[in-house]
């Protein structure tokens, strides 16, 4: 299996940003790590892995870029204000310096996102933010509210990187071409998360696939299944 590594000064962070790619040709997915988590660690965890068949056979090349969850939802020593500036400021990069490159690799200009826990939230945020971009969305054990993260600020950044909030309003028609996995399990500490997503993408009437698994816990085996699962969901070319 193709692996390389990428490292560049991003304009939109002001800092260099690191990913890897695995693949040699396919359909192009970005895979966002979980909380704080580093541009290696699917790899690390086993999710690259389980999808060796689609990444050897040339169907699939998977982008893992690298979070900056310390420098913005996790960064409880600058003011929220700050902190959802950089969120946005990392959107950008993952729109501009990576999307936009590797779109055009798909018949459809489009790609797909995914990601496991707070990663889902990435791949759900990015995915509703930019419809035009994105074919296919799979998001594993997401939590999508980041209220939380923000000590009670608000402003349009924070409503505007709310899934719960935007979604509503939204009314570009990609949105209903897009195919949406919400992928949790009946004891997953973010099933409630899961089914109030799925309650506002049903409100809208965008079809989805709420995949609930029985007996499984948040954590890296149950994405590892999940993931192998929904890459067969994308029409290959």
């Amino acid at each position: 299996m193709k692996e390389e590594y990428f490292k560049w000064y991003s304009p939109n962070l002001d800092k260099e940003i690191e990913m890897l790619v695995f693949g040699h040709s396919g359909y192009p997915v970005i895979l966002f790590p979980t909380s704080m988590g580093s541009f290696h660690e699917n790899k690390d965890m086993g999710l690259i892995e389980s999808a060796r068949w689609y990444v050897e056979q040339g169907l699939i090349q998977i982008y893992c870029p690298d979070s900056i969850d310390r420098d913005s939802f996790y960064n409880k020593n600058i003011h929220p204000v700050h902190r959802i500036e950089n969120h946005v400021r990392y959107d950008k990069m993952i729109c501009h310096e990576i999307v936009e490159k590797v779109k055009n690799n798909t018949p459809t200009a489009k790609v797909a996102v995914a990601g496991c826990s707070f990663g889902g939230y990435h791949a759900a945020n990015f995915a509703f933010r930019h419809p035009g971009y994105v074919s296919h969305l799979f998001s594993m054990s997401g939590a999508f509210n980041i209220k939380s993260f923000l000590d009670g600020f608000h402003n349009d950044d924070v409503f505007f990187n709310s899934p719960e909030d935007y979604l509503y309003g939204l009314e570009d028609r990609q949105l209903w071409q897009m195919d949406i996995v919400l992928g949790t399990s009946n004891w997953d500490i973010c099933f409630d998360a899961n089914l109030k997503l799925s309650k506002v993408l049903s409100d809208k009437n965008v079809h989805h696939w709420l995949d609930i698994r029985q007996e499984r816990t948040h954590d890296w085996p149950l994405w590892q299944e999940m993931f192998a699962h929904y890459l067969s969901r994308i029409k290959f070319f």
